[in-house]
């Protein structure tokens, strides 16, 4: 007797699914049948999951061809799985070939082709008319961003735009994105959102015709690079119903919802203290953005993830801020710092581009502290640290890729459900660190 076992999501249930079960069952006599959770989905990176798990057993239950389900919830289960069933062959999807040779040592490997013309994606877009996207941009962010889409269920980059013919042209080859444009209001005719990440000056405009057009709008860091022009965009967007995001990754993560969730129970007491870092040496090359002449510099290009634990912890009432910066000849700052003051508590955000330092969060209280190691903003883990160290306790978080796919699900999620409620990162915040930016500004030229 010949025992087969095989995995997968099987979300919206469908005839490559029915075919994969059929074809794994007739390569024995037993077929064992894996149904991962949404949850170890999530920490795997995949986050277009739609289907409950219930669902999802009944589905490849009614199917007729297992002979055993079983639930698979955790890394590494597949071969303890094979060792405890004692499997003979191990079937999965031809889209993962390669990726499961390791377990030859224990059984049979076979990778099955899938059904032409039918996926989960189509099914999903069916059930809910995909978004087109245009990309704004096509420099380093842009790319990476690429990477991360197609981990998004209902969303597909349709178009790019760039002043620039030849850059658009060269991105839409490398993604095989079918539509390039040197013309913004032709551009805009072709897509439903647009991922603004342009250069920081020109965020606003960007963002503000796109709205004007009637597109929703996911802006890169820094939003906007003035106070007046965040609540203008976002009054926009609230007088025509559509959706306006601003693309910091961090703030969508897992990592840092779950960082939020236990400094708010009180379980290192009353915060006092915020200590948040981002630096990187950047070479000053004519073409480096980071030292550009109209809004470069170490805090506009870092300081909105510093800013983050600090407006989500303590809000947005400080009643001091000041600034310190080390310049280049050009004015440029290479090394900045930010200190605020509320009530009872204070906070310091540290930036550099010409000046390296540890890039740590810390986040002190009464009863102990959290720690986030460098590089803090990928958050794949942190540390609640007590008085007695036999006491702490370290989160492993999942962060995947580059971290978009986060952002991503949550700004198709704002577009497709009205009720949908974005407490991750709030209108208010998006203002607050518009204003911050602004204060900086004015101080830096001001120092000149």
């Amino acid at each position: 007797m010949k025992t087969v076992i095989t995995y997968g999501t099987f979300d919206l249930f469908h005839e490559g699914h029915l075919n994969l079960l059929k074809r794994a069952k007739a390569l024995g006599n037993r077929l064992i049948v894996g149904v991962t959770t949404e949850q170890f989905d999530v920490q795997r990176g995949k986050m277009n999951v739609v289907d409950s798990l219930m669902r999802r057993l009944d589905n490849v239950r009614n199917s007729g061809f297992a002979d055993e389900i079983i639930i698979e919830e955790r890394e590494g289960q597949k071969l303890e799985d094979i060792q405890k069933y004692n499997a003979d062959i191990f079937v999965v999807g031809s889209d993962w070939t390669g990726k499961f040779d390791y377990l030859k040592e224990f059984c049979e490997v076979t990778y099955l082709p899938r059904t032409k013309n039918v996926s989960s994606s189509g099914i999903r877009t069916l059930r809910r008319e995909i978004i087109k996207l245009g990309v704004v941009g096509t420099g380093r962010i842009a790319k990476r961003t690429m990477e991360e889409l197609h981990f998004v269920s209902g969303i597909t980059a349709t178009a790019v735009f760039n002043p620039n013919p030849k850059s658009a042209k060269k991105f839409a080859e490398k993604f095989s994105i079918g539509i390039e444009s040197s013309n913004y209001e032709q551009f805009l005719n072709e897509v439903d959102a647009v991922y603004i990440a342009s250069p920081h000056e020109t965020h606003y405009d960007y963002s503000r015709r796109a709205l004007i057009a009637g597109k929703h709008v996911l802006c890169e860091k820094p939003f906007v690079l003035k106070e007046t022009e965040a609540k203008e965009l976002f009054e926009i967007a609230s007088e025509t119903n559509l959706v306006i995001m601003e693309a910091i990754k961090t703030a969508y993560s897992p990592g840092f919802l779950n960082l939020l969730a236990i400094a708010r129970s009180g379980r290192i007491g009353k915060i006092h203290d915020i200590e948040a870092a981002f630096t990187k040496l950047v070479p000053e090359t004519p073409k480096a953005r980071e030292y550009n002449s109209i809004c470069g510099g170490a805090f506009t290009e870092l300081a909105s993830y510093s800013l983050l634990p600090i407006v989500k912890l303590l809000g947005t009432n400080y009643s001091e801020l000041s600034f310190d910066c080390f310049k280049n000849k050009n004015g440029i700052d290479i090394y900045s710092k930010a200190y605020f003051k509320y009530e009872n508590s204070v906070a310091t955000v540290k930036t550099g581009i010409g000046v390296k330092s540890e890039g740590q969060l810390l986040i002190s209280g009464t009863n102990g502290y959290i720690l986030v190691k460098s590089p803090w903003w990928l958050f794949k883990g942190f540390e609640v640290c007590y008085e007695d160290p036999n006491d702490n306790e370290f989160f492993s978080t999942p962060f995947h890729g580059f971290g978009m796919r986060y952002e991503f699900a949550d700004f198709v999620q704002n577009i497709n459900e009205a009720s949908f409620k974005n407490f991750k990162l709030t209108k208010s915040d998006s203002i607050f660190m518009a204003k911050i930016m602004e204060e900086f500004l004015k101080k830096r030229t001001n120092s000149l």
